[in-house]
C-alpha cells in the first residue's frame, strides 16, 4: 500500500501535477462528502497518447483524431486520472469543485460537483481496468477518508448519480475487487 499525502491546498504530494482552468470554488457550505469514480478514454477505447490530459487543460489537437472535434468546446476536468500503469495526476484542488459529474444526483442532493471528488480512471466500459488502477484507487480513497472524514462511503460510479446518462465507470469495472483493496 502506497501512503499518499494531501497537503493544507488540496494537493497530493509526490504526484504529477497538471493544472486544470476548468474549476471554481466550491460553494461556502460545501463538505466532501462523496468519492465519484469516473471512466474515459480518447479517443474512445484507446489509450495512452495524453489526450485526456489536454482535454482536461482545454488543448485537444482536433486534427490528431475524428473524435476529438465534438468534444473540443467542452469544458471538463476532474481532480485526479489515474492512467493504465497506475499513476495519479492531479488536475484540481480538492478543495475546488471540478467540472466531472454534470447533471447529477446523490442521496437527493443535486449538483454533486459541489460536494464530491472526482476520479477518472483511464479505462471504459467493456474493458478490465489494470490491477495497478485498483491499488492506486484503493490508495487514494484511503488518503481521501483520511483527510476528509465527511465522505461515508468508498466511491460510487458516475452511472449511479447520473443513471440513464452516464454509463461509466462501465460493467468493467469491479466493485468488489476495489472493496477488498481499501
Amino acid at each position: 500500500m502506497r501512503k499518499l499525502f494531501i497537503d493544507k491546498a488540496g494537493w497530493l504530494q509526490s504526484v504529477k501535477v497538471v493544472q486544470s482552468p476548468n474549476f471554481d470554488a466550491r460553494p461556502d457550505n460545501a463538505k466532501i462528502k462523496l468519492i465519484v469514480v469516473h471512466g474515459i478514454s480518447l479517443p474512445p477505447g484507446e489509450f495512452g497518447g495524453g489526450h485526456i490530459q489536454n482535454f482536461f487543460c482545454n488543448n485537444l489537437d482536433i486534427g490528431a483524431h475524428e473524435y476529438f472535434d465534438s468534444i473540443c468546446e467542452m469544458k471538463v476536468s476532474a481532480h485526479c486520472l489515474i492512467e493504465r500503469d497506475g499513476s495519479i495526476l492531479q488536475f484540481v484542488s480538492f478543495l475546488d469543485r471540478a467540472w466531472h459529474a454534470g447533471e447529477s444526483e446523490w442521496r437527493g442532493e443535486r449538483v454533486c460537483n459541489d460536494f464530491s471528488i472526482g476520479i477518472e480512471l483511464e479505462g471504459c466500459d467493456d474493458q478490465a481496468y489494470t490491477e495497478e488502477q485498483y491499488r492506486s484507487l484503493a490508495d487514494l480513497i484511503a488518503c481521501l477518508r483520511a483527510e476528509y472524514p465527511g465522505i461515508e462511503n468508498d466511491a460510487t460510479g458516475h452511472s449511479d448519480i447520473s443513471p440513464g446518462r452516464k454509463t461509466d465507470p462501465g460493467e468493467a469495472f469491479d466493485w468488489n475487487k476495489l472493496g477488498r483493496l481499501v
